[in-house]
């Protein structure tokens, strides 16, 4: 009942005046920084701010983290990560959990890939040097980002892009977020891959059905929510500042007893 009132109120939440879309719920995948459901792969040192998982594959496809588990065994932590590390072979309740959390993560993929009217190919999926209000984008065919690109709106205004196929970043170029627009409000909705190429930065909430690849000294601020694997090279992944919502979970159930 707990999780029903949750997306209850997130959707209150995103129900707010806004520009741009109906917001994608993440539900409780919107408390990973890295979810995947085929490993996570670190040359060190990368830099991860929040939680990071794998389901339905098992703890030894998190790989270059050197793993402690705690006393209760439900998680572990590694020096890479600021935040717990969960696997779906460690206690209970965490196998469980995370099989939501999966799930919550698909159930996203799926409404940002199909939102209706969106703005067709601008810029021909060639991303360099534009400035995007809120809106809802497709892409036909492979996004490249050769250049630096804007994202302006305000704290509550949201943007989806959908890319059908691969979304690239060339090296040491950056996404910049001006005007109050924020990273939670973000979606990046891609069928192939993402590949962040050396010391680029990119915002937003990255929904990956295939892999998603981080190069040397890349950094994200946001989600990766990836279907298969998830690498990275001495990167930096910082979930954005928003509600927390196991926060609001507790605070949920507190209400109704």
């Amino acid at each position: 009942m707990t999780k029903f009132v949750l997306i209850a109120a997130l959707s209150a939440i995103a129900s707010v005046s806004a520009a741009g879309p109906a917001a994608v719920i993440l539900g409780t995948a919107g408390t990973f920084a890295i979810l995947s459901k085929s490993g996570i792969d670190t040359v060190p040192t990368s830099v991860i701010t929040g939680d990071i998982g794998v389901s339905p594959i098992a703890a030894a496809a998190i790989t270059g983290f050197n793993l402690k588990l705690d006393s209760t065994n439900t998680s572990a932590t590694a020096t890479q990560v600021t935040g717990s590390v969960y696997a779906s072979d460690y206690k209970s309740p965490t196998p469980a959990e995370l099989t939501v959390t999966i799930g919550d993560m698909e159930t996203a993929y799926t409404d940002a890939a199909t939102r209706p009217t969106p703005i067709l190919d601008l810029g021909e999926g060639n991303l360099g040097g534009l400035t995007f209000v809120p809106g809802l984008y497709k892409f036909g065919s492979d996004v490249t980002i050769p250049t630096d690109c804007t994202i302006n709106g305000s704290s509550t205004d949201t943007w989806i892009f959908q890319v059908t196929g691969n979304l690239i970043m060339a090296a040491n170029m950056r996404i910049t977020l001006i005007g109050g627009a924020k990273a939670s409000n973000i979606v990046w909705q891609v069928a192939g891959y993402v590949e962040v190429l050396a010391g680029a930065h990119m915002e937003g909430i990255l929904l990956v059905k295939t892999a998603a690849h981080f190069r040397t000294g890349s950094s994200l601020n946001g989600r990766i929510l990836a279907q298969t694997a998830v690498t990275l090279q001495s990167s930096t992944v910082t979930q954005p500042t928003q509600t927390d919502l196991r926060r609001i979970l507790a605070q949920t159930a507190d209400i109704l007893v």
